[in-house]
Protein backbone atom coordinates (compact mmCIF):
# COMPACT_ATOMS: atom_id res chain seq x y z
CA UNK A 1 0.00 0.00 0.00
CA UNK A 2 3.04 2.24 -0.32
CA UNK A 3 1.59 4.13 -3.30
CA UNK A 4 -1.97 4.22 -2.03
CA UNK A 5 -3.65 7.34 -0.65
CA UNK A 6 -6.84 8.58 0.97
CA UNK A 7 -8.77 10.88 -1.39
CA UNK A 8 -11.27 13.31 0.17
CA UNK A 9 -13.70 15.63 -1.59
CA UNK A 10 -14.08 19.12 -0.10
CA UNK A 11 -16.37 22.04 -0.95
CA UNK A 12 -16.27 24.11 2.23
CA UNK A 13 -19.58 22.71 3.55
CA UNK A 14 -20.12 21.22 7.03
CA UNK A 15 -20.51 17.81 5.39
CA UNK A 16 -17.11 18.01 3.72
CA UNK A 17 -15.52 19.23 6.98
CA UNK A 18 -16.72 16.03 8.66
CA UNK A 19 -15.37 13.96 5.74
CA UNK A 20 -12.02 15.78 5.94
CA UNK A 21 -11.68 15.03 9.66
CA UNK A 22 -12.45 11.32 9.17
CA UNK A 23 -10.17 11.07 6.12
CA UNK A 24 -7.26 12.71 7.97
CA UNK A 25 -7.52 10.17 10.81
CA UNK A 26 -7.72 7.26 8.35
CA UNK A 27 -4.72 8.46 6.31
CA UNK A 28 -2.63 8.49 9.52
CA UNK A 29 -3.88 4.99 10.45
CA UNK A 30 -2.78 3.74 7.03
CA UNK A 31 0.45 5.73 6.94
CA UNK A 32 -0.43 7.26 3.55
CA UNK A 33 -0.87 10.75 2.09
CA UNK A 34 -4.18 12.65 2.16
CA UNK A 35 -5.23 13.84 -1.30
CA UNK A 36 -7.69 16.77 -1.01
CA UNK A 37 -9.86 17.28 -4.13
CA UNK A 38 -12.03 20.33 -4.82
CA UNK A 39 -14.22 20.11 -7.95
CA UNK A 40 -15.36 23.23 -9.79
CA UNK A 41 -17.92 21.48 -12.02
CA UNK A 42 -17.24 23.71 -15.03
CA UNK A 43 -19.64 23.06 -17.94
CA UNK A 44 -18.47 21.39 -21.14
CA UNK A 45 -18.52 23.26 -24.45
CA UNK A 46 -18.43 21.47 -27.78
CA UNK A 47 -16.69 23.20 -30.66
CA UNK A 48 -17.20 22.45 -34.35
CA UNK A 49 -13.40 22.33 -34.72
CA UNK A 50 -12.39 20.14 -31.82
CA UNK A 51 -13.50 17.87 -29.01
CA UNK A 52 -15.44 18.97 -25.93
CA UNK A 53 -13.62 21.32 -23.58
CA UNK A 54 -14.55 22.75 -20.21
CA UNK A 55 -15.10 26.43 -19.55
CA UNK A 56 -12.17 27.91 -17.70
CA UNK A 57 -12.93 29.38 -14.26
CA UNK A 58 -12.88 33.14 -13.76
CA UNK A 59 -10.21 34.66 -11.52
CA UNK A 60 -12.84 35.03 -8.80
CA UNK A 61 -13.79 31.33 -9.02
CA UNK A 62 -10.13 30.29 -8.97
CA UNK A 63 -9.55 32.47 -5.92
CA UNK A 64 -12.51 30.90 -4.09
CA UNK A 65 -11.26 27.40 -4.99
CA UNK A 66 -7.78 28.23 -3.69
CA UNK A 67 -9.31 29.45 -0.42
CA UNK A 68 -11.31 26.20 -0.01
CA UNK A 69 -8.34 23.87 -0.60
CA UNK A 70 -5.93 26.00 1.47
CA UNK A 71 -8.36 26.03 4.40
CA UNK A 72 -8.89 22.25 4.09
CA UNK A 73 -5.14 21.59 3.95
CA UNK A 74 -4.52 23.75 7.05
CA UNK A 75 -7.32 22.01 8.95
CA UNK A 76 -6.01 18.51 8.05
CA UNK A 77 -2.47 19.43 9.11
CA UNK A 78 -3.75 20.90 12.38
CA UNK A 79 -5.84 17.77 13.11
CA UNK A 80 -3.00 15.39 12.19
CA UNK A 81 0.42 17.14 12.31
CA UNK A 82 2.27 14.07 10.96
CA UNK A 83 0.08 13.92 7.83
CA UNK A 84 1.39 14.46 4.28
CA UNK A 85 -1.23 16.49 2.40
CA UNK A 86 -1.64 17.11 -1.34
CA UNK A 87 -4.33 19.27 -2.97
CA UNK A 88 -5.99 19.26 -6.40
CA UNK A 89 -8.53 21.64 -7.93
CA UNK A 90 -10.36 19.90 -10.78
CA UNK A 91 -12.51 21.42 -13.53
CA UNK A 92 -14.89 18.42 -13.64
CA UNK A 93 -17.96 17.85 -11.46
CA UNK A 94 -17.25 16.19 -8.11
CA UNK A 95 -18.07 12.51 -8.90
CA UNK A 96 -15.90 12.46 -12.01
CA UNK A 97 -13.07 14.36 -10.32
CA UNK A 98 -12.95 11.98 -7.33
CA UNK A 99 -13.09 8.88 -9.53
CA UNK A 100 -10.34 10.18 -11.85
CA UNK A 101 -8.07 10.97 -8.90
CA UNK A 102 -8.41 7.46 -7.45
CA UNK A 103 -6.91 4.01 -8.05
CA UNK A 104 -7.86 0.51 -6.85
CA UNK A 105 -5.76 0.57 -3.63
CA UNK A 106 -6.95 4.03 -2.56
CA UNK A 107 -9.88 5.04 -0.37
CA UNK A 108 -12.34 7.83 -1.30
CA UNK A 109 -14.00 9.79 1.53
CA UNK A 110 -16.85 12.27 1.08
CA UNK A 111 -19.72 13.81 2.99
CA UNK A 112 -23.36 12.73 2.72
CA UNK A 113 -24.59 16.07 1.38
CA UNK A 114 -27.58 16.00 -0.94
CA UNK A 115 -28.42 12.36 -0.29
CA UNK A 116 -32.17 12.71 -0.92
CA UNK A 117 -33.95 9.41 -1.54
CA UNK A 118 -35.56 10.26 -4.87
CA UNK A 119 -32.57 12.16 -6.23
CA UNK A 120 -30.22 9.36 -5.20
CA UNK A 121 -32.43 6.70 -6.76
CA UNK A 122 -33.08 8.30 -10.13
CA UNK A 123 -30.40 10.94 -10.67
CA UNK A 124 -27.54 9.99 -8.40
CA UNK A 125 -26.18 12.33 -5.77
CA UNK A 126 -22.41 12.76 -5.52
CA UNK A 127 -22.20 10.15 -2.77
CA UNK A 128 -24.24 7.53 -4.57
CA UNK A 129 -22.59 8.05 -7.96
CA UNK A 130 -19.11 7.79 -6.50
CA UNK A 131 -20.03 4.83 -4.28
CA UNK A 132 -21.38 2.97 -7.32
CA UNK A 133 -18.67 3.77 -9.85
CA UNK A 134 -15.36 4.27 -8.01
CA UNK A 135 -12.35 1.99 -8.58
CA UNK A 136 -11.84 1.63 -4.80
CA UNK A 137 -13.84 1.56 -1.55
CA UNK A 138 -15.81 4.73 -0.74
CA UNK A 139 -16.58 6.09 2.74
CA UNK A 140 -19.64 8.33 3.14
CA UNK A 141 -19.37 10.33 6.37
CA UNK A 142 -22.55 11.79 7.93
CA UNK A 143 -22.09 15.18 9.61
CA UNK A 144 -23.27 16.53 12.95
CA UNK A 145 -22.51 20.25 12.80
CA UNK A 146 -19.39 19.72 10.72
CA UNK A 147 -18.09 16.81 12.83
CA UNK A 148 -18.18 13.07 12.13
CA UNK A 149 -19.93 10.92 14.75
CA UNK A 150 -16.60 9.10 15.18
CA UNK A 151 -13.18 8.89 13.53
CA UNK A 152 -12.30 5.56 15.15
CA UNK A 153 -12.41 2.05 13.67
CA UNK A 154 -12.52 0.05 16.90
CA UNK A 155 -15.83 -1.64 16.05
CA UNK A 156 -16.84 -2.33 12.46
CA UNK A 157 -20.13 -3.89 11.32
CA UNK A 158 -20.51 -5.74 8.00
CA UNK A 159 -23.52 -7.37 6.39
CA UNK A 160 -23.13 -10.68 4.54
CA UNK A 161 -25.27 -13.01 2.45
CA UNK A 162 -24.29 -15.83 0.11
CA UNK A 163 -23.15 -13.59 -2.76
CA UNK A 164 -19.61 -13.09 -4.08
CA UNK A 165 -20.14 -9.41 -3.29
CA UNK A 166 -20.60 -10.24 0.41
CA UNK A 167 -17.31 -12.13 0.54
CA UNK A 168 -15.52 -9.09 -0.88
CA UNK A 169 -17.27 -6.75 1.57
CA UNK A 170 -16.26 -9.05 4.45
CA UNK A 171 -12.64 -8.99 3.24
CA UNK A 172 -12.69 -5.18 3.22
CA UNK A 173 -14.24 -5.10 6.71
CA UNK A 174 -11.51 -7.40 8.05
CA UNK A 175 -8.84 -5.14 6.51
CA UNK A 176 -10.35 -2.04 8.11
CA UNK A 177 -10.77 -3.68 11.52
CA UNK A 178 -7.20 -4.99 11.38
CA UNK A 179 -5.93 -1.39 11.19
CA UNK A 180 -6.85 -0.97 14.86
CA UNK A 181 -7.00 -4.64 15.93
CA UNK A 182 -10.62 -3.94 16.74
CA UNK A 183 -13.88 -5.89 16.83
CA UNK A 184 -15.71 -7.03 13.70
CA UNK A 185 -19.45 -7.68 13.91
CA UNK A 186 -20.71 -9.90 11.07
CA UNK A 187 -24.46 -9.59 10.45
CA UNK A 188 -26.45 -12.18 8.51
CA UNK A 189 -30.16 -11.54 8.34
CA UNK A 190 -33.11 -13.17 6.68
CA UNK A 191 -36.84 -12.57 6.59
CA UNK A 192 -38.51 -15.93 7.11
CA UNK A 193 -41.73 -16.37 5.10
CA UNK A 194 -44.44 -18.37 6.89
CA UNK A 195 -46.96 -19.44 4.24
CA UNK A 196 -48.28 -22.11 6.61
CA UNK A 197 -48.98 -22.19 10.31
CA UNK A 198 -45.52 -22.91 11.86
CA UNK A 199 -47.03 -24.45 15.02
CA UNK A 200 -49.10 -26.94 13.02
CA UNK A 201 -46.11 -27.70 10.75
CA UNK A 202 -43.88 -28.43 13.76
CA UNK A 203 -46.57 -30.63 15.34
CA UNK A 204 -46.72 -32.61 12.08
CA UNK A 205 -42.99 -33.33 12.34
CA UNK A 206 -41.56 -30.62 10.07
CA UNK A 207 -38.44 -28.81 11.22
CA UNK A 208 -39.25 -25.13 11.93
CA UNK A 209 -38.02 -22.83 9.16
CA UNK A 210 -36.14 -20.58 11.56
CA UNK A 211 -34.13 -23.59 12.79
CA UNK A 212 -33.18 -24.42 9.21
CA UNK A 213 -32.21 -20.82 8.45
CA UNK A 214 -30.23 -20.61 11.69
CA UNK A 215 -28.18 -23.65 10.69
CA UNK A 216 -27.68 -22.39 7.12
CA UNK A 217 -26.64 -18.97 8.44
CA UNK A 218 -24.13 -20.50 10.84
CA UNK A 219 -22.55 -22.55 8.04
CA UNK A 220 -22.53 -19.60 5.61
CA UNK A 221 -20.84 -17.18 8.00
CA UNK A 222 -18.29 -19.77 9.18
CA UNK A 223 -17.38 -20.58 5.57
CA UNK A 224 -17.08 -16.90 4.59
CA UNK A 225 -14.91 -16.08 7.59
CA UNK A 226 -12.62 -19.05 7.03
CA UNK A 227 -12.28 -18.08 3.36
CA UNK A 228 -11.48 -14.41 4.10
CA UNK A 229 -9.14 -15.12 7.02
CA UNK A 230 -7.11 -17.52 4.83
CA UNK A 231 -6.24 -14.51 2.65
CA UNK A 232 -5.03 -12.41 5.60
CA UNK A 233 -1.53 -12.04 6.98
CA UNK A 234 -0.85 -14.30 9.95
CA UNK A 235 -0.35 -11.34 12.30
CA UNK A 236 -3.88 -9.97 11.76
CA UNK A 237 -5.64 -9.75 15.10
CA UNK A 238 -9.39 -9.16 14.85
CA UNK A 239 -12.11 -10.12 17.33
CA UNK A 240 -15.17 -11.45 15.50
CA UNK A 241 -18.74 -11.70 16.73
CA UNK A 242 -21.75 -12.79 14.67
CA UNK A 243 -25.33 -11.51 14.71
CA UNK A 244 -28.02 -13.69 13.11
CA UNK A 245 -31.46 -12.16 12.88
CA UNK A 246 -34.82 -12.36 11.13
CA UNK A 247 -34.96 -8.56 10.73
CA UNK A 248 -34.65 -7.09 7.25
CA UNK A 249 -30.99 -6.41 6.32
CA UNK A 250 -31.13 -2.60 6.68
CA UNK A 251 -32.73 -2.71 10.13
CA UNK A 252 -30.40 -5.52 11.22
CA UNK A 253 -27.27 -3.59 10.21
CA UNK A 254 -28.44 -0.32 11.77
CA UNK A 255 -29.36 -2.11 15.02
CA UNK A 256 -25.97 -3.88 15.16
CA UNK A 257 -24.17 -0.59 14.52
CA UNK A 258 -25.62 1.25 17.55
CA UNK A 259 -22.18 1.31 19.28
CA UNK A 260 -20.04 0.87 16.16
CA UNK A 261 -17.64 3.18 14.30
CA UNK A 262 -18.44 2.16 10.70
CA UNK A 263 -20.72 -0.04 8.60
CA UNK A 264 -19.37 -1.90 5.54
CA UNK A 265 -21.68 -2.85 2.67
CA UNK A 266 -21.24 -4.10 -0.88
CA UNK A 267 -22.73 -1.85 -3.54
CA UNK A 268 -25.04 -4.48 -4.93
CA UNK A 269 -26.46 -7.45 -3.07
CA UNK A 270 -28.77 -10.16 -4.34
CA UNK A 271 -31.88 -9.20 -6.23
CA UNK A 272 -31.07 -5.54 -6.81
CA UNK A 273 -32.88 -3.94 -9.73
CA UNK A 274 -30.80 -3.54 -12.87
CA UNK A 275 -30.09 0.08 -13.71
CA UNK A 276 -30.09 1.39 -10.17
CA UNK A 277 -26.71 2.71 -9.09
CA UNK A 278 -26.76 0.89 -5.75
CA UNK A 279 -28.65 -2.04 -4.30
CA UNK A 280 -31.52 -1.43 -1.88
CA UNK A 281 -29.54 -2.40 1.25
CA UNK A 282 -26.69 0.01 0.42
CA UNK A 283 -29.20 2.77 -0.34
CA UNK A 284 -31.10 2.16 2.89
CA UNK A 285 -27.93 2.21 5.01
CA UNK A 286 -26.58 5.36 3.31
CA UNK A 287 -29.83 7.23 3.96
CA UNK A 288 -30.24 6.22 7.59
CA UNK A 289 -26.81 5.62 9.13
CA UNK A 290 -25.47 8.14 11.65
CA UNK A 291 -21.93 6.69 11.41
CA UNK A 292 -19.57 6.41 8.41
CA UNK A 293 -20.62 3.89 5.77
CA UNK A 294 -17.94 2.10 3.72
CA UNK A 295 -19.20 0.96 0.31
CA UNK A 296 -17.32 -1.48 -1.89
CA UNK A 297 -18.35 -0.65 -5.48
CA UNK A 298 -19.36 -3.57 -7.67
CA UNK A 299 -16.36 -3.42 -10.01
CA UNK A 300 -13.73 -2.20 -7.52
CA UNK A 301 -11.14 -4.77 -6.57
CA UNK A 302 -12.88 -7.34 -8.80
CA UNK A 303 -9.86 -9.46 -9.52
CA UNK A 304 -9.57 -10.56 -5.88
Amino acid sequence: MADSKVVVGVDGSDQSQAALEWASAEAVRRGVALHIVHALGMPLIVSAYGGPQRFQPTNEMSGQADAVVTSAKEKAEKLQPSLAVETVTALEEAPLALIRQSHPHDLIVLGSRGLGSLAALFVGSVSVRVAAQAPCPVVVVPSEGGKPATTKLDRVVVGVDDSKNARRALGLAVDLTAETEGELVVVNSWEVPFPYDPVAMTAAGYQPQDDIFEKQSEELVAELLADVMDDQREDVNVQVSVVRTQSNPVSALLEASADADAIVVGSRGRGSVRGLLLGSVSQGILHRSKIPVVVLPKHADEDD
